[in-house]
């Protein structure tokens, strides 16, 4: 073996190695999330898909997603993206259909091995007037409960803590929601130890950000990161 082929598998293996350092990220949310082509598994509804049906996006190109451009900014690599386009947090859809299909808490096992996950959800609980539901803890749950917000929320933080041990998890939380989803989303991740990250006025068309609002929520996640650490 000569030098050049022993240089061409050194630098193989420096970029094999440099790569299995750089940290995975997951995603668990709704129609904010998606991108046709980027969403597992790909039977999800999705809303982004490079086009522009009646003027209702200007988001075209999955580089200008919120999440895309997070993680190029900080050089992390995409490990699960499992949105569902029109998904809520709980079982309880639009005109109290059922969504357990699609739910939050239906979807919260399927995300690979993440060093980081990201939840984006309850925009669709709130729109689609999902029942609120008590507080409860965790091992008070029971099956019906999951048809009620605050009740699945628990379930889902509490079991992904557990399910995803060692990953940093984060909640990011619409703005422009009812006063009910947004301190029952606070309050809960606040007991679960989950950091919420709430959003403000996010550049939207058709409810959905904008190119500039894809780009105020990634500005906004990187700058509550930053804080972080």
């Amino acid at each position: 073996m000569n030098k050049t082929t022993i240089l061409f598998y050194a630098l193989l293996l420096i970029t094999a190695i440099a790569d299995a350092q750089r940290k995975a990220v997951s995603i668990l949310g709704d129609s904010y999330s998606t991108f046709e082509g980027f969403t597992t598994p790909a039977t999800n509804a999705i809303w982004y898909n490079g086009h522009n049906p009646a003027g209702q996006t200007d988001v075209t190109d999955v580089t200008q997603t919120w999440w895309y451009q997070l993680i190029m900014r900080e050089g992390w690599k995409l490990c699960v993206n499992n949105s569902y386009s029109g998904s809520t947090i709980c079982h309880t859809g639009y005109n109290g259909d059922d969504y357990s299909d699609r739910s939050f808490v239906s979807r919260m096992d399927n995300l690979g091995c993440p060093d980081i996950i990201f939840i984006f959800g309850a925009t669709n609980d709130s729109w689609a007037h999902a029942p609120i539901g008590e507080y409860k803890a965790d091992a008070d749950i029971r099956p019906a409960d999951l048809w009620l917000f605050r009740p699945a929320l628990t379930r889902l933080l509490h079991h992904m803590k557990h399910r995803y041990l060692g990953a940093e998890l984060y909640f990011l939380l619409n703005d422009g929601l009812s006063a009910d989803i947004t301190s029952s989303a606070t309050t809960i991740c606040h007991e679960q130890g989950v950091k919420c990250i709430s959003l403000s006025a996010i550049h939207k068309i058709s409810g959905h950000p904008s190119q500039r609002g894809m780009q105020q929520i990634a500005e906004q996640v990187a700058k509550a990161l930053k804080a972080e650490r």
